[in-house]
């Protein structure tokens, strides 16, 4: 009995120790009991949500909706040759493309952001009015919307965007 106690208690001291060295690397937000502990949004973080929700409102809503459900007819060019604005919702694409993705397409603008400067778009660059953090708090407030298992989707393109990358 008295092993098996010792036993709990090194285990206990281990797990604290991996903790510690979890916030001196990753810093005092590492937090991996999280639901969605993979990419730079923060679907969770309630501050960041009512922010992000506040700025969606204000600068995204008119094209995007006001429940993330887009312009009609979003997969069908206009007579200027632009598509209309996608929904963000789970039926739309956004969740589709890793956070990195998704936040340099809202700060750089898609043309730039996927590297197709010919690109006819009414989406503009958000960089020169949003900060990063605003950028990542109105997309943290839209992956927040969708539904669980749309997140394990858009977690499961983080990982593999994390692989691919070089280090």
């Amino acid at each position: 009995m008295i092993l098996r106690f010792q036993r709990l208690r090194l285990a206990a001291a281990v797990l604290a120790l991996a903790g510690i060295a979890a916030a001196f690397f990753w810093g005092p937000s590492a937090d991996f009991f999280r639901s969605d502990p993979i990419g730079l949004l923060r679907p969770d973080d309630a501050v960041m949500l009512k922010q992000g929700a506040l700025i969606y409102q204000a600068r995204c809503a008119s094209c995007h909706g006001v429940t993330l459900e887009g312009q009609a007819n979003w997969r069908e060019r206009g007579a200027d040759g632009r598509l209309p604005a996608p929904p963000h919702d789970g039926s739309g694409h956004t969740w589709h493309h890793s956070d990195d993705v998704l936040i340099r397409i809202t700060k750089e603008g898609v043309a730039k952001a996927v590297g197709m400067p010919d690109y006819a778009t009414n989406m503009p660059a958000f960089g020169d009015s949003l900060s990063e953090a605003d950028i990542v708090a109105v997309l943290s407030w839209i992956k927040s919307q969708w539904s669980p298992e749309t997140r394990r989707h858009h977690n499961d393109i983080n990982l593999q965007a994390q692989q691919q990358s070089p280090r």
